[in-house]
């Protein structure tokens, strides 16, 4: 939030001795001038808030640790997709200060050409491996075809083949699952973004029910109290579990969590999660604490957690102390997040033949070997993955600048290489 300054008129005296002076008994002229008044400081320029930033940059890792990994306790280390909803809300908020329509049009533009990109690809992968969409028995014909719009602009559920190619192929055969699975926080993301210019005119009107609105939605989808079925449940539920935390950022970006105590919000938020716990530890999934698998849990567990780091927002213009050597990282990776989401899931089984190359290495050739190689697959994965999304992001990255409107760039790190060495003018993300 940026802090201007106000001044009234006649705030500043006039020094003795000058026109319009009101004194009428004349005042001794002393050999040192006045002091002229201090000129207020410049106000901060505005700009990206680099703890906002951060957090982003958190979630995005630990997303791609997850999918790596698959470790469920990540969720409750940190809600990643709860977090990145409510860093877009904020957004969203402060972006709504000028017409809607544009705002979202601007939003909806920064989203789409990424996403051609990336399905242009999958798509022809899907493709070339035989895939018919109309003659998929999942997806009923020419309906099939219809749903191939979701890769053009994602208001539904795209289709993709749960198996496709063989096991033994350059790809495992679920790949399409993994690479196709990650669009629906980009569904979820269309649909808050064009709910928002009422969500947030409802949440000016009545803060407190529309923020919690979406908990209480969760306890009805979200348990199996009503049931949708198919993909429109899928997204009413994807809705109503990231809806709070969507609200939260228009409770930050409003300042309506700095109006609450400090103790009272984190004791409330802490009662919140801990209910998410207690109902997780009841309502198990397949994958144990994966609370990805537990819709109201996820929910309230998300929510508290948000509320917390929101309310230690710390508002930074520039990374402090440590944090700042990461500072590059921080700012790539949020120009590129889209691409790094969208991307991601390909990459790390794109590790897997990549890797297998070393079995054939003469070195590799012994038992031990071919057992120390298997003991640590998934780290050589983990270690791999990140070059791969660095040259992705070289690759394909420059989208997200023409779909900005902005000069395409291909390593958008902040790094001011046009500035000379001694310039101490202030990061921008």
């Amino acid at each position: 939030m940026t802090h201007g300054y106000t001044t009234g008129t006649g705030m500043n005296p006039e020094p003795a001795g000058t026109y319009g002076t009101p004194y009428t008994v004349p005042q001794q002229r002393t050999t040192e001038p006045a002091p002229e008044p201090a000129p207020a400081p410049a106000p901060r320029k505005p700009g990206r808030d680099r703890y906002l930033d951060l957090l982003r940059s958190i979630a995005l890792v630990r997303v791609v640790v997850y999918h790596l990994f698959g470790w469920a306790w990540l969720t409750v280390l940190f809600p990643s997709m709860g977090v990145m909803f409510a860093l877009a809300g904020s957004l969203m908020a402060r972006s709504l200060k000028r017409p809607a329509a544009g705002v979202i049009r601007s939003r909806v533009r920064r989203l789409l050409p990424p996403l051609w990109a990336f399905s242009a690809v999958v798509l022809a992968m899907m493709f070339a491996n035989g895939w018919n969409p109309s003659e998929d028995p999942d997806h009923g014909g020419t309906w099939g075809l219809i749903e191939l719009f979701n890769y053009i602009v994602p208001i539904g559920a795209p289709p993709y083949p749960w198996q496709i190619g063989s096991k033994s192929g350059l790809l495992e055969d679920t790949w399409a699952v993994q690479a196709a699975g990650v669009l629906w926080y980009l569904r979820a993301y269309l649909w808050f973004v064009l709910a928002s210019p009422l969500l947030l005119w409802l949440f000016r009107k009545a803060p407190w029910p529309t923020l919690l609105a979406p908990l209480g939605l969760t306890a009805i989808v979200g348990t199996g109290l009503v049931t949708i079925p198919g993909e429109t449940g899928n997204a009413v539920s994807d809705f109503a579990v990231y809806g709070g935390c969507w609200v939260l950022g228009f409770a930050h970006h409003d300042g309506l969590l700095k109006q609450i105590p400090r103790y009272v919000s984190v004791s409330c938020a802490s009662l919140i999660m801990a209910f998410g716990l207690w109902w997780a530890s009841n309502h198990l999934g397949p994958d144990g604490w994966d609370l990805n698998d537990i819709p109201l849990a996820q929910a309230t567990w998300s929510f508290g957690f948000v509320v917390i780091l929101l309310q230690y927002s710390p508002s930074w213009q520039e990374l402090p102390g440590r944090l700042a050597k990461w500072d590059k990282l921080v700012t790539l990776s949020n120009n590129r997040a889209v691409t790094i989401y969208l991307w991601h899931n390909l990459l790390i089984m794109a590790t897997v033949p990549i890797i297998d190359l070393a079995y054939d290495l003469p070195f590799m050739q012994s038992e031990r070997a071919v057992a120390a190689l298997d003991g640590a697959y998934t780290i050589w994965m983990f270690a791999l993955v990140w070059p791969l999304i660095g040259l992705m992001v070289l690759a394909v990255g420059w989208v997200e600048d023409i779909a900005a409107k902005r000069k395409p760039r291909l390593w958008p790190n902040g790094a001011k290489t046009d500035r000379p060495r001694a310039s101490t003018g202030s990061h921008r993300g």
